[in-house]
């Protein structure tokens, strides 16, 4: 009977815990499908605030179950959702005006800055208020910012344009301490991404090449800034801030606002309350709070259309990695999947390939490259939109298209190919460690990263990166319809920006991934007009939406003004954020691919999507020794 007793009672237990879950299924699906309908009273006459809290990117990662605070990382924000609600905002008589809240911007790549830049400025041509906010601008944030009608900034902030550029971390003196030994593979004089391993500085030819892409990148911030505010001073605060900064006795907003780089000087209160004059005082609420329309509100009252025939989309954003993996990762095995299930599955009229990545594995480049050619099998066009990067083995991806489009500050090229393989028999040697064995042919053990790798395998492995490079060449000539020698002298590794790559070949048109949809219509006889971009990605897992959904709910208009920096702030988070690449990069040397198509000169225009792992690491540090 005692057990008969205990199997009743975990019966019961079993069935108890089946309700609790069902229970929750039940009421987390009820959530998320109220959440997910538009609330009609939400989209009332007022601002829209656009409380850009993170980066810009193509495609956002999936919120981490269990991330909280800074561990979490910066919020991603989808670059074509900020477009999209500015161009409803600029023909909404709802909208009496959009908020700009850059206090928290973290920044983003300048091709999908002056994208957003643009759609501001068309609804500040229409006559209709853009206020921007920051407590400190960033280069990027300013970007943004230069589009408004109204600047205001706080007067114990202030503005400091850093432009393109700085340091790079090496790490040759380290690993030689280590006395780790980096075997490099590698075909391009300008193939700089294994430089920090090889070297202790940056070599002649990336120097160039870097100086000429920042050269262009900042003429590019320039003329964008100074087209949109004429008026400001720009040229004499990038050429001489210091000067202008001490004859206001070290005061960085006064001089911000003398030079006309910011039209106001106030707190967040009273710019609230210049938007209340401007769109209204919610009845009840403090001073100050103004009649607000959120974000997410405004995201699901402006969904993406879905009338019309279906022009897929495939967003290949993020580092190119083999195997597996959830958005903003271009995953070459669920991107192949991705693919091959909208071509059986969605009737596909036409293609674009959405291309956001500075590379990573030359396999899963590859494999995606193949998903995407059997979409030219079954006879459909193949257009491929280049977003902020599509350089290595993004741009081999890019290759499968009959016709490329890029935006003149698009980070492209790259056309090279790479191998590390680190072996570890000095740094065993120095603990009294030794490696021998029995081996039955010249490859036995190979590459062996306790005794280090043999004459003949270097040779394999560097005949192996030849042969990638002159795979990538030929992919290149025959879409390019350029020699294999042509295609060579401008490859080499070397980056180049959507303008010069335009006049070189590499990039047919200029234009947004908009502009590329309607070609793939053309190109497939329907009207651009009547057709819908169907994106060919895997869908948030419901406990991601769910997360995602808390999150929004608790915007609430009085508080969703994050807490600001000042100049001196921002520097330093900057600095810190170095701390996360060499984490990065560490990693990457250890696990990463052996065969990549990566750009080292890609980073750095925008902030890197750290991996959780790196951030929790550098936190651990930061509060050990106080970095």
């Amino acid at each position: 009977m005692k057990l008969v007793r205990i199997a009743w009672k975990l019966l019961v237990g079993i069935k108890d815990a089946l309700v609790l879950i069902a229970m929750l299924l039940f009421f987390g699906g009820l959530f998320a499908a109220l959440s997910a309908r538009p609330n009609p009273r939400a989209i009332r006459d007022g601002a829209l605030v656009l409380n850009l809290d993170g980066a810009i990117v193509e495609q956002p990662a999936s919120p981490q179950p269990f991330s909280f605070g800074d561990s979490a990382g910066p919020t991603e924000i989808r670059l074509r959702d900020v477009v999209r609600l500015i161009n409803a905002a600029k023909d909404d008589a709802h909208v009496k005006a959009i908020v700009l809240d850059l206090d928290g911007f973290v920044g983003g790549y300048p091709a999908a800055l002056s994208e957003i830049g643009s759609a501001l400025g068309a609804v500040r041509q229409s006559g209709k208020p853009v206020l921007a906010y920051a407590t400190a601008y960033t280069d990027g944030g300013y970007r943004l910012a230069a589009n408004a009608s109204e600047i205001w900034m706080n007067p114990m902030g202030g503005t400091l344009f850093m432009g393109p550029g700085g340091n790079q971390l090496y790490y040759k003196g380290l690993i030689d301490k280590l006395g780790v030994n980096v075997h490099v593979y590698r075909v391009g004089k300008f193939k700089s991404f294994v430089e920090p391993y090889t070297r202790a500085d940056q070599s002649p030819e990336a120097k160039e090449a870097s100086q000429a892409l920042y050269a262009s990148l900042s003429e590019d911030w320039h003329n964008q800034v100074t087209k949109a505010r004429p008026k400001a001073q720009v040229d004499a605060f990038l050429a001489k801030p210091g000067e202008l900064i001490t004859a206001t006795r070290g005061n960085i907003a006064e001089a911000n606002l003398k030079a006309g780089i910011v039209d106001k000087l106030g707190d967040q209160i009273a710019f609230d309350k210049r938007v209340v004059a401007l769109v209204g005082q919610v009845s009840g609420k403090p001073t100050g709070t103004y009649n607000a329309i959120k974000y997410a509100d405004y995201l699901k009252a402006n969904p993406l259309p879905t009338g019309g025939d279906a022009v897929g989309v495939l967003t290949v954003a993020g580092d190119i990695v083999d195997g597996s993996g959830g958005p903003g990762t271009a995953a070459g095995d669920t991107l192949a999947k991705a693919m091959l299930n909208g071509l059986a599955k969605k009737k596909l009229k036409a293609l674009v390939v959405r291309v956001d990545s500075p590379g990573g594995s030359a396999l899963a480049s590859e494999t995606i490259r193949q998903a995407i050619l059997q979409a030219k099998a079954q006879g459909l066009p193949v257009v491929v939109s280049m977003g902020s990067v599509a350089a290595s083995g993004g741009y081999w991806v890019a290759t499968s298209g009959d016709v490329i489009f890029a935006e003149p500050n698009t980070i492209t090229g790259s056309i090279g190919i790479f191998g590390i393989v680190p072996t570890f028999e000095n740094t065993l040697k120095k603990i009294g460690v030794t490696a021998d064995g029995v081996k039955t042919t010249p490859l036995s053990g190979q590459p062996d990263i306790f005794g280090g790798t043999s004459p003949e395998v270097d040779a394999i492995l560097q005949a192996g990166i030849e042969n990638g490079y002159r795979q990538f060449i030929t992919r290149v000539a025959t879409a390019r319809k350029m020699t294999a020698e042509k295609v060579n002298d401008i490859a080499q590794g070397r980056v180049w920006p959507g303008g010069v790559a335009h006049q070189i070949g590499l990039v047919d048109r200029f234009g947004s991934v908009d502009d590329a949809i309607a070609e793939a219509a053309r190109r497939a006889k329907l009207d651009p007009k009547n057709v819908h971009a169907e994106y060919l990605e895997k869908k948030p897992e419901w406990f991601a939406g769910l997360l995602a959904d808390f999150a929004s709910s608790g915007d609430d208009e009085e508080d969703s003004n994050s807490s600001g920096q000042d100049a001196f702030s921002r520097i330093a988070q900057q600095r810190q954020a170095l701390l996360v690449q060499a984490l990065g990069d560490m990693r990457r040397l250890a696990f990463g691919a052996a065969i990549q198509a990566r750009c080292l000169e890609c980073g750095g225009f925008a902030p890197a999507r750290a991996n959780p792992a790196d951030v929790r690491l550098m936190d651990l540090l930061i509060a050990r020794f106080g970095l």
